[in-house]
C-alpha cells in the first residue's frame, strides 16, 4: 500500500525556499519533512527551470505545456482537413 505525502504546491514552494534562500541543507529539510532528499532536490530543479508553474499538480500540465499541446492539436487537425 503506498503512503505517499501529498504535498500543495505552495508547500512545494516554501521548502525550496527554505533550501535555495536560507541555504539549509535538502537532507535536513527531507527528514524534518519526511520525504527523500531526492524529493527535495528535484522540487529545487523544478522550480529554477519553471519558477512559478514548476509545480502545476496531478494530471495537469504547466501553461507552457498546455498552449504546446493545443497548438500541435491545431497543426494536426488542418493537416487532416
Amino acid at each position: 500500500m503506498s503512503n505517499k505525502n501529498k504535498f500543495t504546491e505552495d508547500y512545494k514552494k516554501e521548502i525550496v525556499k527554505l533550501v535555495t534562500e536560507l541555504g539549509k541543507k535538502p537532507t535536513d529539510v527531507a527528514k524534518d519533512i519526511g520525504v527523500t532528499p531526492t524529493s527535495i532536490r528535484r522540487w529545487v530543479k523544478q522550480y529554477s527551470l519553471h519558477g512559478e508553474d514548476a509545480f502545476p499538480g496531478k494530471g495537469k500540465l504547466r501553461p507552457a505545456d498546455a498552449e504546446q499541446k493545443r497548438l500541435e492539436k491545431e497543426n494536426k487537425d488542418l493537416k487532416e482537413e
